[in-house]
């Protein structure tokens, strides 16, 4: 394929992930952004919303139905569940393609979506054609697609952080445990009394124990990996931080491995990969170590030597890899870029 600009717009351009898009969009050698939608805010230049992108974006809000999605090679919706299955089917008949950065395309069972979305599902047809946008295990798929569907954050971690050990059959496929964190933008850019700074801020809370949506998902592709239904506790929680993400994930070996074995696995697996990165044994990744980087980070300890439990700590940006950034590596794929193109941002410290 040849590598002129690529066409894009964004339908919600809004929000967290809105942004980010627009962010890394903008500084990508390849695309041309045309347009962002938003129908409440038609017509309000986007960079007098967020002042960061001033002199990056000279676009304004124009409203979705007064786009001409049809003309563009891809169209991103950062747009609440149940927006971009609506269009889908129009969209993927004019031959545009689409990342869904909600969970209208993550989920290939449509009733586990209907149960838990509380909605039903407006093109299984699209559906059953659609690939699960994390490239480390369906590149080749996404490549093909014309519908991706980006994953969530939370599965982007625990699914990355279990890859290795599934594919090699090493550990027991139930009692894993996803202990999960993440900072108050994962919830979205809303009015909502639980993200305001005095009730987010100097907290720690659980969230969603008695089932998330995000489980899933998560389950769904843990069990295609491993070739067995997968048994998972997942407990998400938030963390007075604005962007960010860390699961521990405690499993057990199905015999006694050193952590130097476990973590040579991982680096073999990974040695490919552009922005998996498999620490040392003994280091703990932090999530200031990728914050608004596109680099996801990796460690595994065994904390008794005798013992057959295994933790893997995994750090990510969840507005980065967690999102925009793995839905911008998916559009590299689709559009045989190379896939680090406009996403070698190096994390922000301190």
């Amino acid at each position: 394929m040849s590598h002129s600009k690529i066409n894009v717009a964004i339908v919600g351009g809004t929000g967290y992930t809105g942004v980010e898009l627009l962010r890394l969009l903008a500084q990508h050698p390849n695309v041309s952004i045309k347009a962002i939608t938003s129908r409440q805010d038609e017509g309000m230049a986007v960079a007098q919303m967020f002042p960061n992108l001033r002199g990056m974006i000279d676009l304004q809000f124009t409203n979705p139905e007064q786009t001409p999605l049809h003309t563009m090679d891809v169209v991103f919706f950062a747009t609440p569940h149940g927006v971009a299955m609506s269009q889908a089917q129009r969209l993927v008949a004019q031959g545009v393609k689409i990342i869904d950065l909600a969970a209208d395309f993550r989920l290939q069972d449509k009733t586990a979506f209907e149960r838990w979305y509380k909605m039903p599902h407006a093109c299984p047809d699209v559906l059953k054609h659609s690939v699960y946008g994390l490239p480390e295990i369906n590149r080749d798929k996404i490549r093909q697609a014309q519908v991706v569907g980006n994953p969530g954050c939370y599965p982007t971690t625990v699914i990355l952080g279990l890859l290795p050990l599934l594919e090699k059959g090493l550990i027991a496929p139930q009692g894993i445990i996803a202990d999960c964190k993440s900072g108050v933008s994962g919830a979205g850019r809303k009015a909502a009394v639980a993200n305001l700074f005095p009730e987010a801020s100097d907290n720690f809370k659980a969230y969603g124990v008695s089932g998330h949506r995000h489980h899933p998902e998560i389950t769904e592709q843990l069990s295609t990996i491993a070739n067995e239904p997968v048994g998972l506790t997942f407990v998400p929680h938030l963390v007075p931080m604005i962007r960010g993400m860390f699961s521990t994930i405690y499993v057990q070996l199905r015999q006694v491995h050193s952590a130097q074995a476990i973590q040579q696995l991982f680096a073999q697996r990974y040695a490919q990969e552009a922005f998996v990165d498999v620490l040392a044994v003994g280091d703990v990744p932090q999530t200031r170590t990728v914050r608004a980087s596109n680099y996801l980070r990796i460690a595994v300890q065994v904390p008794n030597p005798d013992n057959r439990t295994l933790i893997v700590m995994v750090a990510q940006d969840n507005l980065v890899k967690g999102a925009s950034g793995q839905a911008i590596q998916n559009m590299n794929v689709m559009f045989d870029l190379p896939e680090t193109t406009g996403l070698a941002h190096i994390a922000v410290l301190p």
